[in-house]
């Protein structure tokens, strides 16, 4: 579909001020076609400045409307009509008025009446709205369908006036309730002079067993409001007053409902207000499972992190009373690999984030390291690139693997010779490059990373291989070894 700048560029005035106006009457306009019952075609005058006439017009916009039958059966957005083709269309650009008294036309089988309203910025006439709806259906209006298309009139008068639109409703209209879902229409004073059948039924269902007609509608929505105690709330009644726009919730143990306060203007003075009723109580009921969920697993998170810190200090207290140095140093790896898989769950017991902040782990990581080494002092652990986010799957299984390169190198390639180890992160859509080297003594001549004994190393290239699904080689020169590890995102 043709972007609107892309079907006006180079054949009309307006500026990028104009062309933003259109498109905010363009996400609004679905209430004017469901007030309305009518097809709304939104035409773009083909001229070289405000002042020449124009050669034709543009569509630019098309919407139909949710409460009726759409007159059109294809989009007719980027067709283009001579001037004088459609004589209602130039009385509403050259006079900038609304044109309704006209008769209706024959199209195919349908008789169709056609309106045009100007659509008026910084006192230009940008566009015209064409509004299309059957004859028809016109005959018998109900009391709604009557309500419906005075409020639809009022509005479109605001199109004119340069009201409408809102300023800064997409705070307020997103998302937007349909017409279809609830409509209140309120007197100067806010009190209800028409509820919709579902109007009246979600407030049926909040407890209210009377009419709306004839009530302060903030009055029986504070009455009516017993859960949401928000602390930067206002009070419903002045929220309900239809002074300004507003959005609202209404909620009991009955159910919640979403209301949303358009005032209605004119010639600068408020005449009244439209609300927007929407039931949302199983969408709030969601939220609040999603949130309770979301708790618990932090609450997951957090204990299981307590409890390895448990399991790490038994697993000390037992070191210490072991004389055999082996089994002494066995256990202590074992609580340095427990502490990297704590680290990860305590960043997911604090993160507002399903993934892991994976910077922080290794920066712990490094840091727990450089604690553990008696040459402490000596040592420098630097860092190039970033991690950024991972997914839980993948940050555990990392937090080992890095561990032990971490701790290998600080215990073999650093014991007796260099003293800097340096992390290097490459990162990209795809696939992470991490790399672990120090200036150490290096690998033994012999030395066969897929036949090592070394349990650290067999730990590292089992969870690469079966975790991460990834791969690692190690790698040694006369002044350095580097642990390669490639795993894909």
């Amino acid at each position: 579909m043709a972007r609107l700048e892309d079907l006006v560029h180079g054949r009309s005035p307006l500026t990028g001020q104009h062309i933003h106006r259109i498109q905010e009457l363009v996400a609004d306009w679905q209430l004017l076609a469901d007030l309305s019952f009518a097809d709304l075609v939104l035409w773009v005058p083909l001229r070289k400045d405000f002042k020449s006439w124009p050669t034709g017009y543009v569509a630019v916009a098309h919407i139909r409307p949710t409460t009726a039958a759409t007159i059109f059966s294809h989009d007719v957005i980027g067709d283009e009509i001579e001037w004088g083709s459609k004589p209602l269309i130039d009385q509403a650009l050259s006079h900038g008025e609304i044109i309704r008294d006209s008769e209706p036309e024959l199209d195919g089988e349908i008789m169709i009446k056609v309106e045009t309203v100007p659509v008026i910025f910084e006192s230009q006439v940008i566009a015209v709205i064409s509004r299309h709806r059957s004859a028809e259906s016109m005959r018998t209006p109900s009391r709604l369908e009557l309500n419906y298309r005075e409020i639809a009139h009022k509005l479109y008068a605001m199109v004119c006036e340069a009201t409408f639109p809102y300023p800064g409703a997409h705070e307020y209209l997103d998302p937007a309730p349909r017409v279809g879902d609830g409509l209140i229409r309120l007197d100067v004073n806010g009190v209800t002079s028409f509820a919709s059948p579902n109007a009246r039924s979600a407030y049926n269902r909040l407890g209210w067993d009377n009419d709306l007609e004839g009530f302060n509608l903030g009055e029986i929505s504070e009455k009516l409001n017993k859960n949401n105690h928000d602390a930067d709330d206002h009070g419903l009644r002045s929220r309900l007053s239809g002074k300004n726009l507003q959005r609202a919730e209404c909620e009991n143990d009955g159910g919640t409902i979403d209301l949303i306060v358009l005032p209605l203007l004119a010639k600068g003075d408020r005449i009244g207000a439209i609300v927007l009723i929407q039931n949302v109580t199983e969408l709030r009921r969601r939220e609040r499972v999603i949130v309770t969920k979301d708790v618990t697993i932090k609450e997951i998170h957090h204990r299981v992190k307590n409890n390895l810190q448990t399991v790490s200090a038994l697993l000390r207290l037992q070191a210490r009373r072991i004389e055999d140095p082996s089994a002494s140093a066995a256990l202590d790896e074992a609580v340095r690999r427990i502490a990297s898989i704590a680290l990860v769950h305590e960043t997911l017991s604090t993160s507002s984030e399903a993934s892991v902040a994976f910077d922080q782990v290794l920066d712990s990581l490094i840091t727990h390291a450089l604690d553990l080494s008696p040459r402490m002092s000596e040592l420098k652990i630097t860092r190039t690139g970033e991690i950024s986010s991972l997914d839980p799957r993948i940050a555990t299984p990392l937090a080992l693997v890095i561990t032990e390169l971490i701790h290998n190198a600080l215990e073999h390639g650093l014991a007796t010779k260099g003293s800097g180890l340096h992390i290097t992160i490459n990162r990209s859509s795809k696939d992470c490059v991490i790399e672990v080297s120090d200036d150490g003594v290096g690998l033994p001549s012999d030395f066969d990373f897929n036949t090592s004994s070394n349990l650290g190393l067999q730990i590292v290239r089992t969870l690469t291989e079966n975790e991460l699904k990834g791969s690692i080689e190690l790698k040694s020169t006369q002044n350095s070894t580097v642990a390669k590890l490639t795993f894909p995102l």
